[in-house]
């Protein structure tokens, strides 16, 4: 399963990437002479309409090879051969005007998030919304709640929402949409286990009525859902399935519990009580130490961090409809993209450790896992994937589409090109550190495989 999943993963996504660029390269008449599935050694292939496709040896790429590009000898290593001299046409890529080579270039990156994108909404049209199917309350965060709804803060974690305004709620979305679409006005909120009610003032703004939804937390149970290679729980030992049941000694009900001791505890080295398939055990992790800012003050605080994931198995599907859907693909996609530009920047300020950076074997293993959960998941996971490989595509190293970009604007307001030998020189500079940077995190799973 975990074989054939990653396989799939890599194969669709590459080749929707670099159909991206050859779609648009033959739109601008750039001749394209060879696409690949992989890099290395040819493994098998055909030659059609002046273009050669080939899968080749090593699945971890593919590139399209367009005439006269200044960096074809590079791209030619990776074809495990040498460069063939020939003579300049109308079909270079380097004679095309700017606009079109930077389509060319830009078109892998597009296409990556139109998959993204159009998954997502698939997803939302055909299943729909994935939203919790229980309507227990685990935390209510008092400095969210808008004037006339202090009320919330009475609701003991734990218990479970009935009714909003005499309506029925089955799950948490219900919940969510009764308090965004009731009139404005008091309206009764009722709940059991332990029973009770209370009255809230729904506010007529929009923007507060936002944040009494978000003050309400549901409840996750203290587990572990998934680990983030390379992390601090990964290296203490953590696994996906263990219940957490203290931290430091403290018992913890809820995840907001394990979340809030775990953030006031950076860098230290701390015990966390688990129960694994019926056993109690103890494991030590050190938190990693974080900057963030405080959405309500606006101060830089530190916090901990060990990379656990919660668990989110008990889920509905509320159905949405063609319209609604393109938007939730849209934000869907908007929030993927953000949260990963994110965790670069992170990694680059050293937020994050390094070893959080994996390779094949962490794409595999998180294929697998994706395609055990189902079809729904499965397919959402490529999309996040699919956003991933474009982001990792525009950073501004050569060789990548980022770096090509940034040649580019370097033409662009020089008023001429860089020189083919100085694209060459940096190009294989860019070469150089992209092989780096897949040793790196090859050698990441190596050690996390061997328990280090």
């Amino acid at each position: 399963m975990t074989i054939l999943a990653t396989i799939i993963v890599l194969g669709v996504l590459i080749f929707v990437h670099e159909l991206g660029h050859f779609m648009a390269a033959k739109a601008v008449g750039v001749e394209v002479q060879r696409f690949s599935i992989g890099l290395g050694p040819r493994l098998f292939g055909f030659t059609r309409g002046g273009t050669e496709y080939v899968l080749s040896a090593i699945p971890l790429g593919g590139y399209v090879k367009m005439s006269g590009m200044a960096d074809e000898e590079v791209t030619s290593r990776l074809e495990g051969g040498a460069a063939e001299g020939r003579e300049s046409g109308p079909g270079d890529f380097d004679s095309k005007p700017i606009w079109a080579r930077t389509l060319v270039i830009s078109a892998g990156v597009i296409m990556n998030m139109l998959f993204a994108f159009a998954v997502y909404t698939a997803t939302a049209a055909i299943w729909g919304f994935r939203t919790p199917a229980t309507t227990r309350v685990g935390a209510v965060e008092e400095r969210l709640l808008p004037a006339g709804a202090e009320g919330v803060a009475r609701l003991p974690d734990g218990a479970t929402i009935v009714r909003v305004g005499g309506e029925p709620v089955e799950h948490w979305r219900d919940f969510q949409l009764a308090l965004l679409e009731a009139p404005p006005g008091p309206v009764l909120v009722e709940y059991g286990d332990p029973a009770g009610s209370f009255e809230v003032l729904l506010p007529e703004d929009e923007e507060p009525r936002r944040r009494l939804v978000t003050a309400v937390q549901v409840w996750v149970d203290p587990a572990v859902g998934a680990v983030n290679p390379g992390s601090p729980a990964d290296q203490g030992g953590i696994e996906a399935g263990d219940r957490i049941l203290a931290v430091a000694g403290e018992p913890v009900g809820t995840w907001y519990d394990f979340v809030e001791a775990i953030r006031a505890r950076p860098g230290e080295r701390t015990e966390l009580g688990l129960l694994r398939e019926g056993r109690e055990m103890t494991r030590t992790v050190v938190p990693e130490v974080r900057e963030e800012i405080d959405p309500f003050t606006g101060a830089e605080i530190t916090v901990g961090q060990v990379g656990i994931y919660p668990p989110f198995d008990d889920v509905v599907f509320e159905r949405l409809g063609p319209l609604e859907a393109v938007r939730y693909g849209a934000l869907e996609t908007a929030a993927v993209t953000g949260m990963i530009v994110g965790f670069l920047g992170d990694l680059f300020t050293g937020g994050i450790s390094a070893r959080s950076v994996g390779s094949i074997f962490t794409i595999g293993e998180a294929s697998g896992q994706a395609a055990q959960a189902g079809l729904e998941s499965f397919l959402s996971f490529m999309a996040l994937f699919s956003v991933n490989l474009a982001v990792l595509n525009l950073l501004p190293i050569p060789v990548l589409d980022g770096g090509h970009l940034l040649f580019l604007v370097i033409e662009k307001l020089r008023g001429r090109a860089l020189t083919v030998e100085q694209r060459l020189r940096w190009s294989n500079v860019g070469f150089i550190i992209v092989m780096g940077l897949m040793v790196w995190a090859l050698s990441n799973d190596v050690l996390r495989l061997l328990g280090l």
